[in-house]
């Protein structure tokens, strides 16, 4: 492709709330442009990226026996209604009337379409086990899109979908879509780990997120580094110090006037939080059977002063679709006091009280009095109050003991680029997709699901691979091998003629050329070529060629070395094998490691 007929801008500045360097580089580079907050064209350039990135996923899902289908974005609210999802999903889920009033959503996944498809042409275990999967543009109604391609509106995602006789199977194929995983990403050139996660919306017993680790990331890690154990935040278990031993102590109040919050009133009382019970009063929106609309539930959490609440812990113990604060309003409504609540003696026909499995175990805790300006000494659970509920409800953080060896963790940032679920029979029970097996009866089929967006690992891949110049694309994904530069002037036509020779040379090799042929001084054309992450960069001049060469560039270290001119293809093809070769190095066998106490 020659630049001068290539469609694309460069941009010297970027809008102010472009603040990853993915962002800013999307927009600088003419890769994408954007149309509306989440909404994204994609310019040649980034389009070629996109493609070669879908080209690498099929490659590893053909590879694993998957078979690829096509399905609507449209879906009728029926298949959604039937796996309850219409229900649970709130305003994430765009959804809309036709002319003839039926209701439909624009898919944010594909679980129930494809459990339905399958339903329709699997009969019997002969045709098990079965991967489906496709790449195809999804919409989710994000209220605050960011960071350009990491968190969009509307998106591209190569999702595929496993189908066996029974969890057995599931559990035998886990293993080979997690190495399909991290081979698709390292063929990409991006560096990620394996963390087990929620299960979020999409239900299930299991489920791995595969994480970039970047400073720009959304969810933060714990990771421990004698062990490898390594945990999305919002699962994340740790070891949790044991309580001192005593026996239970009378109750007794005790006036702590304006001390409404945990660390005023340690000061206050002169004790450290950890024999502090803190108070959190929450709404969940619960659903009751799939069926109908949501209800309310005052949920009252009560964890230990020094820890912090993990609401998707607690999200998750409850049934909750979703979780408010509540009003102070609510709170007195149920016999609680805000700033000076405990559960003791709270109508718990009003409130479901959830406590952590510390708070549990940790005698005489200083907890709220539920009337303003007093507290309760030495209050004990089951003694003064009990729970609906009592589980891990706490978020790990940095520091805080390994859930396996004991040894502090360690928090890190990280962009999740892909995803994979061991669903079981949720979707294929509603949507009736059944199998006969050897006696012939009929069986549920066990099902995965597994996704990843290729707008989000481009953003991910220009994260990790960037330096203050541009972008560095790794070979295996760069919208072209080689950035041909010609230095020519009025003087020098020599210099476009061998220019032109070169490029056609290399193109009829089979090399990828972006040929900087613009009239645009040598200084434009080095910047630009930085900019866009060309991996090797020929640079064709009057001197060089007086002298029989051509200097050769490689874009990720800045290694240059001239060429002779009659050496230039093989050297050109030696150079596009040596990256790939750094590429396929880091294609390792890897271990599924399954965490303990989920």
């Amino acid at each position: 492709m020659r630049m001068s007929r290539l469609f694309f801008r460069t941009l010297r500045e970027v809008p102010a709330d472009a603040e990853s360097a993915s962002h800013r580089l999307l927009l600088r580079a003419g890769l994408v442009h954007q149309l509306a907050a989440g909404i994204f064209d994609f310019l040649p350039l980034g389009q070629r990226v996109k493609a070669k990135i879908e080209a690498i996923m099929r490659e590893e899902m053909d590879a694993i026996g998957g078979q690829e289908v096509s399905l609507p974005l449209v879906h009728p609210a029926e298949l959604w209604q039937r796996s309850g999802r219409w229900y649970q999903i709130g305003d994430d889920m765009a959804r809309f009337t036709d002319r003839n009033g039926r209701a439909y959503c624009l898919a944010m996944t594909h679980e129930e379409a494809m459990a339905e498809l399958v339903q329709q042409v699997v009969r019997s275990y002969r045709q098990l086990p079965l991967l489906l999967y496709q790449i195809q543009t999804k919409f989710r109604d994000e209220p605050r899109p960011r960071g350009g391609l990491i968190r969009v509106r509307e998106f591209t995602m190569k999702d595929a979908y496993s189908f066996d006789r029974d969890q057995a199977g599931l559990d035998a194929f886990y293993p080979r879509i997690y190495q399909a995983y991290f081979n698709i990403f390292r063929r990409c050139g991006l560096d990620v780990m394996a963390v087990e996660s929620d299960t979020g919306m999409m239900g299930g017993s299991m489920a791995h997120e595969f994480m970039a680790l970047t400073p720009v990331g959304e969810d933060t890690l714990l990771l421990c580094d004698a062990c490898g154990y390594r945990a999305n935040r919002q699962i994340a278990r740790f070891r949790k110090p044991e309580p001192p031993q005593a026996s239970p102590l009378p109750r007794e109040e005790v006036h702590t006037p304006g001390v409404d919050t945990i660390a005023g009133l340690a000061r206050y009382l002169g004790i450290p939080e950890a024999e502090t019970a803190k108070a959190i009063f929450l709404v969940a929106e619960m659903q009751e059977d799939g069926s109908g609309e949501p209800r309310e539930q005052f949920v009252f959490a009560v964890v230990r002063g020094d820890m912090e609440l993990n609401e998707t812990k607690l999200a998750n113990a409850v049934g909750a679709r979703r979780l408010r604060p509540a009003t102070h309003q609510e709170i007195r409504a149920i016999g609680a006091e805000p700033g000076y609540g405990s559960p003791v003696g709270v109508d718990r026909s009003q409130a479901l009280v959830v406590v952590d499995d510390l708070v549990a175990r940790s005698p005489n805790l200083v907890a709220g009095a539920n009337r303003p300006d007093y507290h309760f000494r030495h209050v004990n659970f089951d003694r003064d109050y009990q729970a609906h509920v009592v589980t891990d409800i706490v978020a790990a953080a940095e520091g805080h003991g390994c859930i396996r060896c004991g040894s502090p963790l360690r928090a890190a940032r990280g962009i999740e680029v892909g995803n994979i679920f061991k669903l079981g029979t949720r979707y294929s029970e509603a949507m009736g997709a059944t199998y006969l097996d050897e006696e012939g009866n009929a069986r549920p089929l066990v099902m995965g699901s597994y996704g990843i967006g290729s707008g989000r690992l481009l953003a991910s891949i220009i994260e990790q691979n960037h330096d203050e110049y541009g972008i560095i694309w790794p070979i295996t994904v760069a919208p072209y091998q080689v950035a041909l530069v010609s230095l020519f002037t009025g003087r020098t036509p020599q210099v476009v003629e061998a220019a032109d020779r070169f490029y056609e040379a290399l193109i009829g090799a089979g090399v990828e050329v972006l040929y900087d042929d613009r009239d645009e001084r040598a200084g434009v054309k080095f910047n630009d070529a930085d900019l866009l992450g060309i991996p090797i960069r020929l640079t064709v001049g009057a001197r060089g060629l007086a002298e029989g060469l051509v200097e050769l560039k490689l874009r990720r270290n800045g290694e240059t070395r001239p060429v002779a001119v009659e050496e230039l293809v093989p050297a050109v093809q030696e150079a596009i094998q040596a990256e790939r070769a750094r590429i396929e190095a880091t294609l390792t066998q890897e271990v599924l490691d399954i965490q303990p106490g989920r």
